[in-house]
C-alpha cells in the first residue's frame, strides 16, 4: 500500500464521524465499508464485520416513510447534505443521526434523463458522513418546550388578566340586580310575579358563581388557609365544569359523607387540583367512549384523621409503566398543544404542601382513580363565623343608627342604603371616597359601608384619612369589593381587620355583617 492509501486508511479509521460506502436499494442494502466510528454509533462490536454494518437497512429506520423519503431525495438530487433521520441502534435504542452523502446508480443503464426513470429502480451507490445528533436534538427539543412553556405562561397571564377585569366589570351589575331581586321579593306581589323574582334570583346566584370562579382560577392567590368544608369545594368545582359535562355527555355521581369534619387547608388551592383531576378524567373518557362516568367519593379515616377525597373514572385507565410518570413535570400523553403536563405536577405540590398525599390506581381498559388524603387539623378552633352567622336578625337592634354607604354604582347603592333603611338604620350615601370623607365632617356616623374600588378616592385612601380623624370609626366600616385575591387590597383587609362582603352579596349577608360590626 502506498504512502497516500495508507494516510486514508489511517483517516478511516480514526476520523470521529461515522464513514460509509455501500448500495442502498428500496428493499436491501449491502455495506462494502463502514468505519469504527459508525460500529460505534449504531452499537456494534468494534470486531463485527464490516459488511454487517447496515445503518440505511428498513428495519433501522423508526418511521418506514423516511426511508422512502430518503432514497427519493438521493436519487433525485445525488445527495443530501445534514439530512435528520431518526433510527435505531441494533439494540432498538432511538437515536437521532444527521447525514451528508452523494449517490450514484450502480447500474450505468439506468443513467439518463430522471423522468425516465422510477425511483429505486437500481440499487444507488452511495457514500455517506453520518453523525450523531441525539444530544443536540434533545437540548433544542428542551430549549424548543422551555419557549412554549414561557409563552404559555405568558398567555395564561394576559388571560388572567383579561377575565378578572371582565369578571370585576361583571360583579357590579350583578350585585344590582341581585339586591334589587332580593328587595322586590320581600313584598307583597302576585304569586307569578313572585316566581319571576324567584328565578332572578337563582340565575343571579348561578351567574355570580360563576364569576367567582373565573375569579379563582384566572390569577394567582397568596396561600391563605382556613378551616373548610371538603364536600362544599367539591360542589362549587363541579359547578364550574357543570356545562362542558352535560354537552360532553358526562355523568357525575356523587358520594359525598355526610358528618365530616372541616380540614385546614386553602380552599381555593383544592378546587385548583380537584379541576385538574376532573378535566382529566373527562378528557379520558371523552377519548375511549365519546362519554363516561366520573365518580366523586369523599371520606373519614378516623384511624389516620384525615379526609379523602377519589375521583374515578370509566375511561381507559393508565397502562403500568405510565403509573410512575403521572406526576412529573411535563409528562403528558395529549397530542401537542393539547396539554402541558403541569396539571398534575402542580396538584402533586399543593397536596404536598398541605401535608397530605395524592395516589393513583388504575388497570388499563378499567379507569383510574385518583386519590388525595389531607390530614384533619385544627378541630379546636371555634367554628368559622359565617356558620355562626345564620341567627335570626333583630331589626330594633338598628333603630337611631346612622350609616354612611360609600359606593360609586348608584343602582347597587340605592339598593343597598334601601335596604339598610328598612332595617332601621338612617342612611346617607356618597358617591366616591372623596364625597365620603365631606360626609363625616358633616354628621356622626355609628357604621361605614365603603366599596374597595372607585375613582378619585378609592376605599383604602378614604379609610386611612378617616381612621386618622375619628379612630373609634376604624373598627365600624364594611368593604364591598369584586375580588381581593393576592392584591394590595387583600394585605389591607388583613391589617385593618374590618369585615368585607364579596360582590355580588345578599342583603340578609349585609345586615348580619352590620350587626357583628356593631356588636
Amino acid at each position: 500500500m502506498d504512502e497516500r492509501n495508507l494516510a486514508f486508511a489511517r483517516l478511516f479509521q480514526s476520523v470521529r464521524e461515522g464513514v460509509y460506502l455501500g448500495t442502498l436499494g428500496a428493499g436491501s442494502t449491502s455495506t462494502h465499508a463502514a468505519n469504527p466510528h459508525l460500529k460505534a454509533i449504531f452499537g456494534y462490536p468494534p470486531d463485527a464485520a464490516e459488511s454487517l454494518v447496515q445503518p440505511f437497512e428498513a428495519a433501522r429506520f423508526v418511521d418506514p416513510q423516511a426511508r422512502q423519503t430518503f432514497i427519493e431525495l438521493l436519487d433525485r438530487d445525488g445527495g443530501v447534505m445534514d439530512h435528520l433521520l431518526r433510527v435505531r441502534r441494533v439494540d432498538g435504542t432511538p437515536i437521532w443521526i444527521e447525514v451528508s452523502a452523494t449517490a450514484s446508480h450502480a447500474d450505468p443503464r439506468t443513467s439518463g434523463p430522471q423522468e425516465l426513470r422510477a425511483p429505486g429502480a437500481s440499487p444507488l451507490s452511495i457514500e455517506a458522513l453520518i453523525r450523531d445528533v441525539s444530544e443536540r436534538k434533545k437540548r433544542e427539543d428542551q430549549s424548543r418546550d422551555g419557549r412554549y412553556q414561557m409563552l404559555q405562561a405568558e398567555k395564561m397571564a394576559a388571560l388572567g388578566q383579561t377575565i378578572s377585569g371582565v369578571a370585576h366589570e361583571l360583579n357590579n351589575p350583578l350585585a344590582t340586580i341581585l339586591s334589587w331581586a332580593e328587595r322586590l321579593s320581600e313584598r307583597d306581589v302576585d304569586e307569578k310575579t313572585k316566581q319571576g323574582l324567584e328565578v332572578i334570583l337563582g340565575e343571579s346566584e348561578r351567574a355570580a358563581r360563576i364569576v367567582r370562579n373565573l375569579l379563582t382560577f384566572a390569577r394567582k392567590r397568596q396561600t391563605t388557609r382556613a378551616m373548610v368544608d371538603l364536600n362544599q369545594i367539591v360542589r362549587e368545582t363541579l359547578a364550574l365544569r357543570a356545562y362542558e359535562q352535560k354537552v360532553s355527555n358526562i355523568k357525575i355521581v356523587e358520594e359525598l359523607a355526610s358528618g365530616l369534619p372541616d380540614v385546614f387547608a386553602d380552599g381555593h388551592q383544592i378546587k385548583q387540583v380537584l379541576l385538574n383531576l376532573l378535566i382529566n378524567a373527562e378528557q379520558a373518557c371523552i377519548t375511549a367512549n365519546g362519554k363516561g362516568t366520573i365518580v366523586i367519593r369523599t371520606s373519614h379515616d378516623h384511624d389516620r384523621g384525615s379526609l379523602v377525597l377519589e375521583v374515578s373514572d370509566d375511561g381507559p385507565g393508565v397502562p403500568e409503566e405510565r403509573q410512575g410518570k403521572v406526576f412529573d413535570p411535563f409528562f403528558t400523553t395529549k397530542e401537542v398543544g393539547q396539554g402541558t403536563g403541569l396539571g398534575l405536577t402542580v396538584a402533586y405540590a399543593i397536596v404536598q404542601e398541605h401535608a397530605g398525599r395524592i395516589w393513583l390506581t388504575s388497570r388499563t381498559g378499567q379507569g383510574a382513580s385518583f386519590f388525595i388524603e389531607l390530614p384533619v387539623s385544627g378541630q379546636h378552633l371555634n367554628a368559622p363565623a359565617a356558620r355562626t352567622a345564620q341567627q335570626p336578625i333583630s331589626l330594633d337592634a338598628f333603630k337611631g343608627l346612622r350609616v354612611l354607604v360609600v359606593e360609586d354604582e348608584p343602582a347597587l347603592a340605592v339598593a343597598v342604603a334601601e335596604a339598610l333603611s328598612d332595617a332601621g338604620f338612617t342612611v346617607d350615601r356618597a358617591g366616591d371616597g372623596e364625597e365620603g370623607l365631606t360626609r363625616l365632617t358633616e354628621a356622626r356616623y355609628d357604621l361605614i359601608v365603603c366599596d374597595l374600588k372607585m375613582p378619585r378616592i378609592d376605599g383604602m385612601q378614604f379609610y386611612r384619612a378617616m381612621a386618622a380623624a375619628t379612630p373609634t370609626l376604624a373598627r365600624r366600616v364594611i368593604f364591598v369589593t369584586g375580588d381581593v385575591a393576592g392584591t394590595d387590597a387583600e394585605r389591607f383587609l388583613e391589617e385593618t381587620g374590618c369585615r368585607w362582603l364579596s360582590k355580588p352579596f345578599r342583603l340578609g349577608d349585609l345586615l348580619r355583617a352590620a350587626r357583628d360590626t356593631l356588636a
